[in-house]
């Protein structure tokens, strides 16, 4: 995950305030015109667009059906980006997404290598049911998400700004799938968990998609406008009596620390990285302006843990033997972790 926020300039707090208005506005207006198109999800549509205004890259989690592809596309209308789409398989090549060197002949004979860039190179990039690729291909993504670039022959082709990848994962109990290695899914910014929809919403799922018109989606914000509101994180304070307390909670994922929480020590074989602590920092930042405050708090902290570090907390054997739950293990290092004294919130 790279860092805009030393490219943001100082502004005022008059223009500052302003400016959390006009996210706010964005923000709803994002949300309302994906809600047009996609059921129920309230929870995990917010999700997606925190992650997204925090320059993040998200892994959706659920079994096929659930319309995981269907909500990166009506995201792309929405967003109003150039998307891009890969079908993982296990006879995909890093070159089917990086691209690849060929040979060009001019109308003179003479012959050149040129590079043919890959689907990578867009603003949206959908990596459909990533771990049914090999490792070698899942390995090619690591320095398009980190650096935001790719490196072939020796030459470094920068991708075009606003750049995430929304990726879809089928559970690995199923058929035909690997898991992803762990510095991978450090890259994602977001692991969110697609649930089955209830009755009503099944409903009118039907009624959405059986009907003579597919819903439509309008563009609620533009390339340019998204890269102003993810800039524009940087500018939201947080107390360093905050900043201890989320560095507090990744600490408390890891079991060779002192005092660790009962169920990390038992079940939990590596903790949360420093990515998973800028996670939580940049999305409780954007939590706190959807609250309409101006500084991040507690319950902000606290509301981004799961999803910012599920994915980070790998469990040792007792843990994948129970099949013990890391949402549950978070939640105890929530209930166990001294939050700051009230004046500090």
């Amino acid at each position: 995950m790279t860092t805009p926020d030393s490219r943001s300039p100082t502004l005022s707090p008059d223009n500052l305030q302003a400016r959390f208005e006009e996210f706010r506005g964005r923000f709803d207006g994002m949300r309302t015109e994906l809600q047009r198109a996609i059921v129920g999800y309230e929870e995990m549509l917010q999700d997606v667009l925190v992650a997204i205004m925090s320059h993040g890259h998200v892994l959706l989690e659920g079994v096929p059906g659930l319309g995981k592809t269907y909500l990166v596309r009506m995201l792309s209308e929405t967003l109003g980006v150039d998307f891009g789409r890969v079908q993982c398989t296990p006879d995909l090549m890093p070159a089917d997404i990086l691209g690849t060197h060929i040979v060009n002949e001019d109308g003179t004979g003479r012959r050149s290598l040129v590079f043919e860039k890959g689907p990578v190179f867009t603003n949206l990039l959908l990596v459909d049911e990533i771990n049914r690729a090999t490792p070698k291909t899942q390995a090619a993504l690591l320095e398009v998400m980190q650096e935001e670039r790719v490196t072939v022959g020796g030459e470094t082709f920068h991708l075009p700004r606003p750049f995430f990848v929304m990726a879809t994962q089928n559970p690995l109990e199923m058929e035909g799938t690997y898991p992803l290695p762990e510095a991978q899914l450090d890259r994602f910014f977001y692991k969110l968990k697609v649930p089955f929809p209830g009755q009503d919403d099944l409903v009118e799922i039907s009624r959405r998609t059986t009907g003579v018109e597919a819903p439509v989606v309008n563009i609620a914000l533009t390339g340019d406008e998204l890269i102003e509101c993810q800039d524009l994180m940087s500018h939201v304070p947080i107390a360093d009596p905050l900043a201890h307390y989320a560095a507090a909670l990744v600490l408390a994922t890891h079991p060779e620390r002192d005092g660790p929480v009962p169920e990390v020590a038992r079940y939990v074989a590596y903790g949360a990285s420093p990515r998973g602590m800028q996670a939580l920092i940049r999305a409780a930042r954007v939590h706190t302006l959807l609250e309409g405050r101006t500084a991040v708090s507690v319950a902000d902290i606290q509301r981004v843990l799961k999803p910012a570090l599920r994915h980070r907390v790998l469990l040792n054997f007792e843990g994948e033997a129970e099949a013990v739950d890391v949402d549950k293990v978070l939640a105890d290092v929530i209930a166990k972790v001294p939050t700051p004294s009230e004046g500090a919130r």
